[in-house]
């Protein structure tokens, strides 16, 4: 039976991907040392996540890993050799803010852990499809010289300019701009991933994702925009927003919809793909947007405090262009706007969120 390795594997993105492959019959194979919590704290922890796997996905072995140990993820690949049908790399410090605390752990994990997988899969399972999931703060602030205009509840790009009807292409530069130090060893991270199809022939892929979302996510005040956002309403926890008048715009995609776009390229690979990958033009809010849609689906109050300072190479806008993945695959599509996923954030957490 072939199997698939997931790094990241009780997250957000990788737990889709445990049920997702195993419901295929496939036997799945978890790397995930919940760094999550050392990285936000124990609310931030994926362990109820592992938990739930480990219970009731049929066929799904977790294995304690760092992905920082090459000796470890090397005989991880080596076990499995030639039944490897598939690698996908979700973990990751996600944080900008977190990744200033400590450059080393960051880059480490994002940039190093990155290469220990990518010489694994290449000495042992080198035709395996191996999907990375990357980010849109590889273009660093470059969006936002974008022009711009305020309106009363998000910021928008001028209509006239090319990428107002479908958004933010991989065209796009991503050098000569402020990354934070997260997007930089996330830079580092995606050149590997595509350096290793170039130049070894491997069918390498990079989603550069917007907000990657879902009702499994462990969102803190540093990483985790919807999920939090929606805890905190229905919890009463304070909110800070933090610059850009709470107008700033992003995309969101359910993890489900990322998943299904996974399966596409594991069924038809391509060397050295990159992707945006997002909600688009079908699925994105303002801050404000998004805070007016939970208060309207709890009942509740969101309380907030705003900051004017932004964070550092944080986006105004950001909207990812789809159209290079649906050339591509014709087949996949958006299934799920901000206000569905809000709503299922809702009705799945109720009883988790309301011990908080």
């Amino acid at each position: 039976m072939s199997v698939v390795i997931i790094t990241g594997s009780a997250g957000l993105i990788g737990s889709e991907a445990v049920r997702f492959f195993a419901s295929l019959g496939m036997n799945v194979v978890g790397l995930d040392n919940d760094m999550r919590r050392y990285f936000f704290g124990d609310e931030a922890s994926t362990r109820w996540n592992r938990s739930l796997l480990e219970r009731q996905v049929r066929g799904y072995t977790h294995l304690e890993l760092d992905i920082r140990d090459a000796a470890a993820v090397d005989e991880v690949f080596q076990r499995y050799g030639a039944e490897v049908a598939l690698v996908i790399h979700t973990a990751a410090q996600p944080s900008h803010d977190w990744a200033a605390r400590d450059p080393f752990v960051d880059f480490g994990v994002n940039a190093n852990g990155t290469l220990n997988l990518l010489e694994a899969a290449r000495h042992h399972c080198p035709d395996a499809p191996f999907i990375f999931t990357s980010t849109n703060k590889v273009y660093g602030d470059t969006p936002n010289a974008l022009p711009l205009i305020e309106l009363e509840q998000r910021w928008e790009i001028d209509p006239a300019h090319p990428y107002a009807a479908a958004g933010i292409p991989e065209t796009m530069s991503i050098d000569q701009s402020k990354h934070s130090l997260f997007g930089a060893s996330k830079v580092a991270a995606d050149v590997l991933v595509q350096e290793y199809g170039r130049y070894f022939g491997m069918p390498t892929a990079c989603f550069r994702g917007g907000c990657l979302t879902g009702p499994n996510h462990s969102g803190t005040q540093l990483h985790g925009f919807l999920a939090y956002l929606m805890k905190c309403t229905m919890t009463g926890t304070p909110y800070t927003i933090f610059g850009y008048k709470g107008k700033q715009v992003r995309d969101n995609i359910h993890s489900s919809d990322l998943i299904a776009a996974f399966y596409a390229f594991f069924q038809q690979p391509r060397v050295a793909a990159v992707y945006n990958i997002g909600g688009g033009q079908a699925s994105n809010c303002s801050m404000l947007e998004a805070i007016a849609l939970c208060e309207s689906i709890t009942g509740r109050r969101l309380k907030s405090s705003y900051v004017d300072d932004n964070r550092s190479g944080d986006h105004i806008w950001y909207i990812s262009d789809l159209t290079r993945f649906r050339s591509d695959y014709p087949d996949w599509n958006i299934t799920r706007d901000v206000p569905r996923i809000l709503q299922e954030m809702y009705e799945v957490n109720q009883e988790r969120w309301a011990a908080v």
